[in-house]
């Protein structure tokens, strides 16, 4: 099978963007994890597949596969990414906007004039069976033992499952342990992200993420706007908030409970090409 893809990322956070192919073949879990190997093959962190639409009103359906292969709900970088990838072919309305489809919902995105990427990714969930989570009621805060310590995080879906700690210093975060152990827990019966948050001030945070099926990432989207959301359902961050992950620099907006929260930063291609599978 002949693949043409374009590679993308936003603030290192890498995608392998295609169009799914004619025949209706797809990659097999073991082809998404060789096309993934950064020594032997293209390398990224998700694939993202475009489909035809299949809801009115919307450009295109898309789906996410991990590095490991597996496929999940949504992916906030990766939704930018098609976004800007969309508009440069010619496919989003004149003035940058467009309806996505996905697994994880209908995704409302705007190409800026600056270039970088909006997107809406709907309202963050806090009941604990969104994401799923086995606890027996919703709080703003759970406790976990995890690899033989009580872990305190707090817990929300943004299409996808998310658990976020706060912590002092993202420097010296256990990120591959506990995140590691944190994501694979029984009561996360479809596995989790897990960020660590380090709160600067009400407008300002450091993240870190272990996203499941791929390691710690240098940015992921949905990872900043749940450490957003779960800050703000603390009390601790408002409105507009900068995320500060290693690839650099994602805005989140999100006014609160019950309204739609948004995701901002770049969105660039970095090249395009062939593979053999």
């Amino acid at each position: 099978m002949q693949l043409e893809f374009t590679k993308m990322q936003g603030l290192g956070n890498d995608f392998l963007v295609l169009e799914a192919p004619a025949e209706g073949a797809l990659p097999s879990a073991a082809q998404w994890r060789a096309l993934a190997d950064r020594h032997a093959g293209v390398g990224f962190d998700q694939a993202l597949l475009l489909e035809p639409a299949r809801t009115a009103g919307t450009a295109v359906h898309y789906r996410v596969f991990n590095a490991d292969g597996g496929e999940v709900e949504q992916c906030g970088n990766g939704a930018r990414c098609v976004a800007r990838y969309l508009h440069l072919h010619g496919r989003t309305a004149p003035d940058g906007t467009v309806n996505m489809g996905s697994t994880g919902g209908t995704v409302a995105a705007r190409v800026l004039a600056d270039g970088r990427v909006a997107v809406d990714l709907g309202v963050p969930d806090f009941e604990p069976g969104s994401l799923p989570f086995l606890a027996p009621a919703e709080n703003a805060n759970y406790t976990l033992e995890v690899g033989g310590e009580h872990i305190e995080f707090g817990a929300v879906s943004i299409g996808n499952p998310h658990a976020v700690l706060r912590v002092a210093a993202v420097e010296g975060a256990p990120v591959e342990r506990i995140g590691r152990a944190l994501q694979s827990h029984p009561g996360f019966p479809r596995q989790v992200n897990v960020g660590f948050m380090e709160i600067i001030d009400a407008g300002h945070i450091r993240l870190r993420v272990f996203e499941r099926g791929v390691g710690e990432t240098l940015a992921c989207g949905t990872g900043a706007c749940a450490a957003v959301a779960v800050g703000r359902n603390l009390g601790l961050l408002g409105a507009d908030v900068a995320v500060h992950v290693p690839g650099g620099r994602l805005g989140v907006h999100w006014e609160g409970a019950g309204r739609h929260v948004w995701l901002s930063g770049p969105a660039e291609v970095a090249f395009r090409g062939q593979a053999s599978i």
